[in-house]
């Protein structure tokens, strides 16, 4: 049976269409790799980067990518809504077909040394890949983000899995293996991001609310509302339908409407059910963000 991976690295940079273009050539340019989908966000200054190919490919590909990154992304002049420590801030290897989360977790630990050792950058390892419990939840290891890492490298909890104790302007990287994630936003139509972060606290799991949910408030000043951002980990436990019903239920509480979702990146078939997008109010969806359509 074909072996065939999915890595999703994202990047600190979601302006500048011409970096983002040198690091995609880089993956693109190893054999046996596709680029299936990218999305660049302005506002996060972040972009989500999938990959699929058999699993030493997207090793090496994503390597590649993380390596241009570092050139190019100077994360000491960063600023962004979204939670980030490095120019490469994750890299994340799932099991698509043929492969076992044990293979995933091999490739990543391959893959976090191989920064690590010939980047000089350091490198932490989450979720299933994680050498510790206080590393598996990625929230955990961005704590304070690429500012608080920095002050903080030096303590003994904070020391990386791989490389250097010491970060430079292209900060650190996080990488692990992981199941499907599903990438979910929803925008409500109101300047108080207050409204978002309340909504996104009472559900994400960490403060009691739905299993598998990450969740945080932001301000999309830019384009005049906030957001609901969210990670669904584990979309069969609690799925984008689920979390849309609760998330216009607790903002009509609030007086405010929801104006739409956003996918982003890609999604199995399942967690977005053929009529669901127009359901979600997912306003840019595309067939193409259905993985089973891109491999």
């Amino acid at each position: 049976m074909e072996k065939i991976v999915e890595c999703v690295p994202n990047f600190s940079e979601g302006c500048r269409k011409d970096v983002v273009e040198s690091i995609l050539g880089e993956a693109q340019a190893v054999r046996g790799v596709k680029l299936l989908d990218y999305a660049m966000d302005p506002d996060h200054n972040r972009t989500v980067v999938t990959l699929a190919g058999e699993p030493e490919a997207c090793a090496e590909a994503a390597f590649r990518a993380c390596r241009k990154a570092a050139e190019l992304i100077d994360m000491d002049a960063h600023k962004g809504e979204h939670s980030r420590v490095g120019a490469t801030d994750v890299i994340p290897f799932v099991p698509v077909r043929g492969v076992t989360m044990a293979e995933c977790v091999a490739l990543a630990r391959k893959v976090g040394r191989r920064i690590g050792d010939e980047l000089g950058i350091p490198v932490y390892l989450y979720e299933e890949a994680a050498t510790c419990p206080e590393r598996r939840n990625l929230a955990d290891v961005r704590k304070g983000q690429y500012e608080g890492l920095k002050a903080e490298m030096h303590l003994p909890h904070r020391r990386p899995d791989f490389g250097p104790a010491k970060i430079g302007k292209a900060g650190a990287t996080v990488v692990g293996a992981r199941p499907f994630l599903v990438a979910f936003n929803v925008n409500l139509a109101t300047r108080d991001v207050a409204v978002a972060k309340d909504i996104a606290k009472k559900i994400r799991e960490k403060d009691g609310g739905f299993k598998c949910v990450k969740a945080m408030g932001f301000d999309i000043a830019d384009r005049g509302f906030v957001q609901v951002s969210m990670n669904l980990v584990n979309y069969k436990v609690t799925s984008p339908h689920t979390i849309f019903d609760v998330i216009t239920r607790e903002a009509e509480a609030r007086g405010v409407k929801v104006i739409e979702s956003e996918l982003i990146g890609l999604a199995p078939q399942d967690s977005i059910p053929p009529g669901d997008e127009k359901y979600l109010k997912i306003t840019t969806f595309s067939k193409d963000q259905i993985i089973e359509n891109r491999i």
